[in-house]
């Protein structure tokens, strides 16, 4: 046996053998033990949210009416005069000390925070966190501050899931499912919207849509939506009018302008925001000082117009009844804006979900007086999830979100082109939502668009090479000597029916060359084949071969038939596996027409068209230009 075996390219493709063990998702048993802590962290987050709520309502009668109650007022009906200036900045004072000496974790609206502990801490919430955040927000809506409760408590709910995996002994995947459970359960504990919640952790912190997440989070967000039938009561939370089913084409086409209005004012609140956190950042002075600086602005705000203070769940309610007066919806605009995005960039802390639905609300205000008249509070509402959806990038939630609040699903349709629009709106004029800018500027790159990975959809007998030399197990030292010049680094051994044996490195065959040099004796290349080998079967997705070379740190592997006979079909390398890669990019880059444009034509302008053609054409043997060759 001087040469080496060649097997050849093989004539076709391998057939195809089906692969019980794969199956539509990836699913275990361990997502019966994961459920069963979601529905737990969906009870444990009701009681957070009903926690939050009574602490804003107890802080905001503290500073506002200075009497004890937890009941949730409007800080607009203050009496305060020229002091309410005071009021938001000495809550924004406490904050920037609770930040600086507690936890730095407690500043800005809590998405990010969650978003950064699941991507890059390991879902891994301090549990102080759990503690400093509820209290921040409550201190920092209670003194005035023009934000919602939904972020504080999906980073609460996040942090008290988190603690709940801590303890148990689970991966980090697994930690991340009962973080966002949790998140999700505080969501649908405050707004009575357990849909949304689980759309919101679906486009915005779980970064995927697999069963072994979307089941816990699901019912971690129904508990927590029944949980609050007892604890807070029943939703909506806002009632609106009926709306007739169908607007029409004038409606909708008016739809389409509120969400290019919605996309527009969500790209300048996003650039206000990070304008007043770059302006914030130039300042001389500790960052603890800026809450109280953005607090002062707050203040002189509310003692203008006093109805910008607060979550302003008061004035969401009445512009969707179509009760709101043109001043409070040119403040809402003007003022509220202004104060919302210079104190969320001081990097106080509080949510952004109430203040979008009610500028978004002002927005609908403002269209109400120039397109189709569709009922009562129509272009508030659809205005109000544009907004959502185009600000957070999350048109789903968008959606689902305002159904949930208000119950009116005459609206879907409406609601889809209005959210969508806005989100496409942002999607091309900014890089970055208003969620994922603040964890790119702390140093990191999110992506939000998800997409099946080729690898899971590609198997191995598509990409391997079929052109292998293989080595037999009985082989001499002459023609091993031949095979050092070849520069191949790891050579499948096999016997005389092709069934893989092991395999041999370059590195073995110069070692025994070099020990039989030094010693004379006439080795054989048996004995320095690895047995049991790393190997990969044809019918195998390129998923599971690109997680065996991360575990095992190979960079090649051969490939044979499963089963007991191990026959070698060919060899697969890291290389190989940027195929699929590239099939990819071609898919997204090629542009080809398909159907040639004269199928569009009608079929006797097409048959006389190949008449004239055939006429017209090059005659072979005619010597002319174009013509055919003789043969």
């Amino acid at each position: 046996m001087g040469l080496p075996w060649i097997i050849a390219r093989a004539r076709g493709r391998l057939p195809a053998a089906p692969v019980a063990e794969l199956g539509d998702f990836t699913a275990t048993w361990r997502v019966l033990p994961l459920s069963l802590a979601g529905i737990a962290i969906g009870l444990l987050s009701a009681y957070v949210a009903l926690a939050l709520l009574r602490l804003i309502g107890l802080f905001t009668n503290l500073f506002f009416f200075q009497r004890w109650d937890f009941a949730l007022v409007s800080p607009a009906g203050n009496r305060l005069g020229a002091l309410v200036v005071l009021v938001p900045a000495a809550g924004a004072l406490v904050i920037g000390f609770m930040a600086r000496y507690g936890s730095e974790r407690i500043r800005g609206h809590g998405i990010p925070e969650a978003i950064e502990s699941i991507l890059i801490r390991g879902s891994r919430i301090e549990p102080r966190v759990a503690f400093l955040k509820p209290l921040s927000a409550a201190i920092s809506i209670g003194s005035g501050g023009p934000f919602g409760a939904e972020g504080p408590i999906i980073m609460t709910g996040g942090a008290f899931g988190s603690m709940v995996a801590q303890f148990l002994k689970l991966t980090s995947a697994e930690r991340k499912t009962l973080l966002v459970a949790g998140a999700a359960g505080g969501m649908s504990a405050t707004f009575a919207s357990p849909v949304a919640a689980v759309a919101l952790a679906v486009e915005l912190l779980l970064f995927e849509w697999k069963p072994r997440s979307l089941i816990p989070v699901a019912l971690s967000s129904a508990t927590a939506a029944a949980a609050r039938r007892y604890l807070i009561g029943l939703g909506p939370l806002f009632a609106t009018p009926p709306h007739p089913l169908f607007i029409g084409p004038e409606g909708l086409l008016g739809c389409a302008v509120a969400g290019l209005l919605a996309g527009a004012l969500s790209a300048l609140l996003t650039g206000a925001v990070y304008a007043a956190e770059d302006g914030f950042a130039r300042l001389p002075i500790h960052w603890m000082w800026w809450p109280a600086i953005g607090g002062l602005v707050v203040g002189l705000g509310g003692f203008v117009f006093p109805e910008a203070l607060g979550v302003g769940y008061d004035s969401i309610g009445a512009l969707l009844q179509g009760q709101v007066p043109a001043r409070m919806i040119v403040g809402i605009l003007l003022v509220k804006s202004l104060i919302w995005s210079v104190s969320l960039g001081s990097g106080t802390s509080g949510g952004v979900l109430a203040p979008l639905l009610l500028m978004g609300g002002a927005l609908g205000g403002v269209e109400a007086l120039i397109l189709p008249d569709e009922g009562t509070g129509f272009w508030p509402l659809v205005s109000m999830g544009a907004i959502l959806g185009g600000t957070m990038r999350s048109p789903f939630t968008g959606v689902i979100f305002i159904l949930e609040l208000t119950h009116d699903v005459d609206v879907l349709l409406p609601l889809l082109v209005t959210v969508t629009l806005a989100h496409g709106f942002t999607v091309l004029a900014l890089r970055r939502s208003i969620l994922t800018e603040k964890v790119s500027r702390r140093g990191y790159h999110l992506s939000r668009e998800y997409a099946v990975d080729p690898l899971e959809i590609l198997f191995v007998r598509e990409v391997m090479r079929r052109d292998v030399v293989a080595l037999p197990a009985t082989m001499s030292l002459e023609t091993v000597r031949e095979e050092r010049g070849r520069r191949r680094l790891l050579c499948p051994v096999v016997d005389t029916h092709h069934r893989l044996v092991g395999v041999v490195t370059r590195r073995d065959l110069e070692r025994l060359l070099e020990t039989q040099a030094a010693d004379g004796l006439d080795r054989r290349l048996s004995g320095l084949v690895r047995s049991d080998p790393v190997v990969a079967h044809p019918d195998e997705p390129l998923r599971a071969v690109v997680h065996r070379m991360a575990e095992t740190g190979l960079t090649r592997l051969p490939v044979v038939e499963p089963g007991e006979a191990r026959r070698l079909v060919g060899m697969i390398a890291l290389s190989d596996l940027l195929k699929a890669r590239v099939r990819s990019l071609e898919a997204e880059r090629r542009r080809e027409r398909v159907l040639p444009l004269r199928l569009l034509l009608p079929r006797g302008i097409r048959r006389r068209g190949r008449r004239a053609g055939r006429r017209d054409g090059p005659r072979a043997g005619n010597g002319g230009e174009g013509s055919a060759p003789l043969a």
